[in-house]
């Protein structure tokens, strides 16, 4: 197929990468324009935009696609379908519609649960156990469209958001080269939109948490709100992310949520609601490095009922 390929973050390039090793002519790369990063604010490509370049393929970056102008450049690429594959921005009515065969999206959930920007942080959020991905034709809905085809994925017990997109990127690959290759034969299913649930768009206030809830919630916040916008408390004024850490439910000791119970060697334990209490392995203080609990209490003296906040 002739194929026009719209993603930009590194869940994408698995995608794009498969269907020019299945044959298709990629006519063209949609793409998130260039933004300045990090600390230097240098221009920094997104992973699609190299993986493009690096394979000498036609890259098209522009700001708006809601224009007159932004359609006619795309129609005139002449493609056999649009692929979108975590492009940013929702597309609008004219560009699912201009080619044969439309255009197909892979979305990293089981549809209809976790429509929206987040799927994979939001389901280890929740506590789900199993997720996946689907191919999807796409509609002028949010993820509202006629499912083409999914596959199941377990979540593991410690997997945080970034190693299970990993996993689903080649997954959500495997399953848009089926699909791209049987696509005149599979027969799209309506979702049932009675049964959909929504993952928005993550912000930061979303990582700030409470002691008061179960070490479990929060050992969740932590392996599903990464890289961004981690998990956070304050300590004695500053932000303290928690990046990896574990939950104890068996704890025997009635302290206040948020006291420090253990402060020693690798173990920093701290108490959170209804009598659990959170195992923190790895952490960062305000304007300091990621760090493991032991280098933390290393530099920094805490002592079992001192509180975090």
């Amino acid at each position: 197929m002739k194929i026009v390929f719209m993603g930009t973050p590194q869940a994408a390039v698995a995608s794009l990468q498969r269907c020019l090793m299945d044959g298709h002519e990629i006519v063209a790369v949609y793409t998130q324009p260039d933004r300045p990063a990090g600390r230097g604010n240098k221009i920094r490509y997104s992973p699609v935009k190299e993986f493009a370049v690096e394979n000498a393929l036609t890259v098209l970056q522009p700001e708006r696609i809601k224009t007159p102008d932004a359609f006619d450049q795309f129609a005139k690429l002449g493609a056999d379908i649009a692929v979108v594959v975590a492009y940013g921005r929702i597309l609008p009515r004219s560009f699912l519609d201009a080619f044969p065969k439309g255009a197909v999206n892979v979305h990293f959930s089981l549809l209809p649960k976790y429509r929206g920007a987040a799927p994979v942080n939001w389901a280890i959020v929740n506590g789900e156990t199993v997720t996946g991905v689907t191919t999807m034709k796409m509609d002028a809905g949010l993820d509202t469209g006629d499912i083409l085809l999914q596959r199941e994925a377990e979540i593991g017990e410690a997997e945080n958001s970034i190693e299970l997109m990993d996993r689903l990127a080649i997954h959500g690959a495997e399953l848009l080269s089926e699909t791209l290759s049987n696509f005149d034969e599979i027969i799209p299913v309506r979702q049932d939109h009675e049964r959909a649930t929504y993952a928005p768009i993550l912000k930061k206030e979303d990582g700030r948490f409470a002691w008061t809830q179960t070490s479990v919630e929060i050992a969740r916040r932590v392996r599903g709100f990464q890289p961004f916008p981690g998990t956070y408390t304050d300590l004695r004024g500053k932000k303290l992310t928690i990046w990896d850490a574990a939950a104890i439910t068996d704890l025997a000791d009635d302290r206040h949520p948020g006291d420090v119970i253990e402060a020693a060697g690798d173990s920093l334990l701290v108490a959170c609601g209804e009598n659990t209490a959170l195992l923190i392995r790895e952490i960062q203080l305000e304007g300091k490095r990621r760090m493991s609990a032991r280098d933390f209490l290393n530099g920094l003296h805490l002592r079992p009922g001192d509180r975090l906040i």
